[in-house]
């Protein structure tokens, strides 16, 4: 999977007086049926979440409260995308190892994910996730 496939996305926002709403409505500003939500909050200081990869599940991933640094690796290339905008998502296709750090007092990190929950469906082990990636050189 390429790196490039990683999509940050933009929703819709409505100004109001009263405050803002963005909103997201199912395959329409992402590209599937949304099966399963949940949200990690209440992050300890120094903890990192996330360290696996999906065989099939996509996801869509939202700093609704504070802020996060989400790495992304392909096997083949690295980066790290700093989420911190609730009307901003990160899209992951399969196959992209993710961890989250760095998430400041009070963040909320908001998962959208494409698949019911189903752990053989997850990759756990670095090393057998590089051996399933096309090339084993991280740039």
């Amino acid at each position: 999977m390429n790196i490039e496939e990683v999509t940050k996305l933009t929703f819709p926002i409505i100004n109001d007086k009263r405050g803002n709403i963005s909103f997201i409505e199912n395959s329409v500003q992402i590209p599937y049926d949304i099966k399963r939500v949940y949200y990690l909050y209440d992050v300890p200081a120094n903890s990192k979440r996330g360290g696996h990869a999906h065989r099939t599940t996509q996801q869509t991933i939202i700093a609704v409260s504070g802020s996060f640094d989400v790495h992304l690796n392909n096997g083949i290339k690295k980066a790290t995308i700093h989420l911190n905008r609730p009307y901003e998502g990160l899209l992951l296709p399969n196959m992209i190892w993710r961890e989250i750090d760095n998430f400041s007092s009070g963040s909320t990190c908001l998962v959208l994910a494409s698949e019911f929950y189903d752990k053989n469906e997850y990759i756990r082990d670095y090393s057998k996730f590089i051996e399933m990636t096309p090339r084993h050189e991280i740039d």
